[in-house]
């Protein structure tokens, strides 16, 4: 039988100071993270809940809960660990952190540990040190892009609403085409794979063309219905709309999951979904084609077939297509989606408040 969760009580001062510490947005997170398990379970969240809200175990929450029950806030810090005492003292792992988040080096878009070291008259393993601890990496940098569609909760329930819960006497079809598929051909031939030696390429290349495969994904079965143009205009659209409309069974609905691309919202296919009234159409959130269960697919068939891919003419290329999409036909394995819209929108809530300071 589980033990009964201590019961948190807290002095006024003790709230300010821990929602305090738990808005900390630099300098030990660890801390803050302590102060916001500890201010939910003084709220009489369970630690299940609380665990589950914070994205961590129910060890975790139970450890601190109980280390501030014993000694208040002396309990969320760190206890002294064994080994020879440190020799760079709080204040100066402050300035590194503090450094390293908001400011430059000259003539520089970021810091290096060099820099860095050389700046604050420290060594480039402290620094390394410290940057490891509070999980700073200024030499990477990641591309992100927050919707601005005044639809996105709506439409994220209603998208991953057919991908956990797909309607009866229906199939779910992910929509888009990969365009601008070059037919690219090295300057000198590839050397093959040897003991020790990688696959090698030319990094120069010459084109012959290029053209646009047209995909939709079976969201319960993971077997794909492909089309090839040459052009992708709303006309290439409508007819692999219509390769659709032949390739699945006459009594079964059709949702189409797409994009916001023009084509895809022109009159004639407006008029053409209207015509077909077994078809219906949903739309992703703007910036948002993470959400596309047919653009996971785009980056197996980029992976695999194109990226390596060695090609003379456009119908090479729209070959080796076709075989990936026979390949994968033969042994179809859906995208397995675990996360649902709560889920989705929670993380995204999280992470706009992570980047609020900044001007966002």
């Amino acid at each position: 039988m589980a033990s009964k969760a201590t019961p948190i009580e807290l002095s006024d001062a003790e709230r300010t100071e821990l929602i305090r510490l738990s808005r900390k947005r630099t300098g030990a997170q660890g801390l803050a993270f302590r102060a916001r398990i500890v201010l939910k379970a003084a709220d009489g969240v369970p630690n299940l809940r609380i665990a589950e809200q914070l994205e961590t175990t129910r060890m975790t929450v139970a450890k601190w809960r109980g280390r501030f029950a014993a000694n208040r806030l002396d309990g969320l810090l760190d206890e002294p660990r064994p080994g020879s005492p440190r020799k760079v003292g709080d204040e100066k792992i402050e300035e590194i952190v503090e450094r390293t988040l908001h400011s430059k080096p000259r003539g520089a878009t970021h810091w290096s540990r060099r820099l860095l070291a050389k700046e604050l008259g420290v060594s480039p393993s402290t620094v390394n040190r410290v940057w490891r601890a509070f999980g700073l990496q200024p030499h990477r940098s990641e591309t992100f892009a927050l919707s601005n569609d005044p639809l996105f909760i709506e439409k994220v329930r209603d998208v991953v609403g057919l991908y956990m819960s797909p309607p009866k006497n229906a199939v779910v079809l992910c929509v888009d085409e990969k365009s601008q598929i070059q037919a690219l051909d090295r300057t000198q031939p590839v050397l093959p794979m040897g003991p020790g030696t990688p696959e090698r390429q030319t990094p120069t290349y010459s084109r012959h063309g290029t053209t646009s495969l047209f995909a939709a994904l079976d969201v319960a079965t993971g077997r794909v219905i492909g089309e090839i143009h040459r052009r992708h205009s709303a006309k290439e659209f409508l007819s692999f709309l219509r390769t659709i409309d032949r390739n699945v069974p006459a009594d079964l609905d059709v949702h189409v999951i797409m994009d916001n691309l023009g084509t895809h919202k022109t009159k004639a296919v407006t008029r053409w979904f209207v015509r077909h009234p077994r078809f219906h159409a949903h739309f992703t959130p703007t910036y948002s084609s993470w959400i596309n269960q047919v653009e996971r697919w785009f980056g197996l068939l980029e992976q695999r077939q194109l990226k390596r891919g060695v090609h003379r003419s456009v119908r090479s290329v729209e070959k080796a297509i076709r075989e990936f999409i026979d390949v994968c036909n033969e042994n179809p394995k859906p995208i397995r989606w675990t996360k649902t819209a709560d889920e989705i929108l929670s993380s995204i809530a999280r992470y706009c408040l992570r980047i609020s300071d900044p001007g966002h």
